[in-house]
């Protein structure tokens, strides 16, 4: 059996940690969790009850502080068990894959909560366990904007990493065009400037000189284009979506306030992660660069 086959049919737990990265967060899981529902699309369903099986297994953000073996300061299996009974007992359902994504929304409202892989499983339904099993992150909580027909939505932009050759190229502007065409919004972001930078030696400090060059650069692309605004919080990256404004980003404040945020200097590696933040559609790479592979959003080459 290959190795994607058998993780496809493993404990959830054995896919968190195979799609973990470098740098791994914590995890807490429910196994084999079984309660008894009506549930399900047909006829044969309804007016009866079954067995449900839930594996769950949830990424956490690191504990800032000690935890001094108190129960408040950690997510507590009982909240997962509590979110699954929630769940049930706000509406029939017909579909475990409703179930699934309410479940993992409850637990990523968790303030610890980063991460969720859930498993739900069929148990009467036949010879063998039906099911579904999603991943969701609290990254993939999408920008919201009020359309043309006056209702809010979810908005995923489009994200795009563009070389210093691409900045300074003569067709730029046609460039942008092209991006705007889309018909999304468009999140621009750039790399360290071809221009002598302070070194010194010490990873801490040279993070934050990097970051510092790199929006160097992006006020560079700011001024080759009207179009193009220059941000640097999630509140203005949500204010300049909501009025059709071309984002160039300044990473240095999501960066260094995130929590859980990554931990290369490397561009595109950056670009990535907002991707991710942003719950974009996909990245699109201009340029003759590396990108990093395992990347959670679709990449395409410009």
């Amino acid at each position: 059996m290959t190795s994607d086959i058998r993780l496809a049919f493993a404990h959830p737990e054995e896919r968190a940690v195979a799609s973990a990265s470098a740098d791994p967060r914590d995890r807490i899981s429910l196994r084999d969790h079984v309660v008894e529902v009506e549930i399900g699309a047909f006829q044969q369903e309804r007016g009866t009850r079954q067995r449900i099986q839930f594996n769950v297994v949830v990424e956490v953000r690191p504990q800032p502080q000690p935890l001094d073996d108190d129960v408040d300061k950690i997510l507590s299996y009982d909240r997962i068990t509590e979110a699954i009974a929630a769940e049930l007992a706000a509406e029939r359902l017909n579909l475990l894959e409703t179930l699934a994504e309410r479940v993992a929304e409850r637990i990523l409202a968790e303030p610890q909560a980063m991460r969720a892989f859930v498993r739900v499983e069929k148990l009467d339904r036949g010879p063998g366990k039906l099911g579904v099993e999603i991943v969701r992150s609290r990254a993939e909580a999408p920008l919201r904007a009020v359309g043309t027909d006056g209702v809010e939505a979810a908005v995923h932009p489009l994200v795009v990493f563009l070389d210093n050759a691409a900045i300074h190229a003569g067709d730029l502007g046609a460039r942008l065009d092209a991006l705007q065409a889309r018909g999304v919004p468009v999140i621009l972001t750039v790399g360290l400037p071809d221009l002598p930078r302070p070194q010194t030696g010490h990873k801490p400090t040279q993070r934050r000189i990097d970051l510092l060059a790199i929006e160097q650069n992006a006020w560079t692309l700011a001024a080759k284009d009207d179009r193009c605004v220059v941000v640097a919080t999630r509140t203005e990256i949500d204010w300049a979506v909501k009025r059709g404004q071309m984002i160039v980003w300044a990473p240095s404040k999501l960066v260094l306030d995130a929590v859980d945020g990554p931990q290369s200097r490397e561009p595109v590696a950056l670009a990535l992660w907002l991707a991710e933040v942003m719950a974009a559609q996909g990245i699109v790479v201009h340029g003759d660069v590396a990108v990093p592979a395992g990347s959670r959003v679709p990449v395409e080459r410009g």
